[in-house]
């Protein structure tokens, strides 16, 4: 299954879930700093203030790539956004089922 297809076959899915129109929402900032000669951080920042980090490196100095080290880090800190809105709307989930009558 491709990127695609598996998109698709999420999206098809009834219950609720975390998409990507989601994590957009909630992240209202980016920077990115380069570290060493081989090294580049991204920090997101969430809407509700909370930032996230994602690492990016090349074992060359000679292979450094601004914009490849900026998208590779961006998709790692992007990837830690998925799990906490993940818990998050798992949270909301258990407890809407909690006060749900027996």
């Amino acid at each position: 299954m491709n990127d695609a297809e598996l998109n698709a076959a999420i999206a098809a899915r009834p219950a609720a879930k975390v998409t990507p129109e989601r994590i957009s929402e909630v992240i209202v900032g980016e920077a990115y700093h380069r570290l060493t000669d081989t090294l580049t951080v991204c920090v997101l920042t969430l809407a509700n203030g909370f930032t996230v980090t994602g690492e990016s490196a090349c074992a060359s100095p000679a292979n450094y790539d601004e914009t490849i080290g900026n998208a590779l880090a961006r998709k790692q800190a992007e990837s830690k956004v998925w799990g906490l809105e993940g818990y998050l709307l798992r949270e909301k989930l258990a407890l809407a089922d909690h006060r749900q009558p027996a």
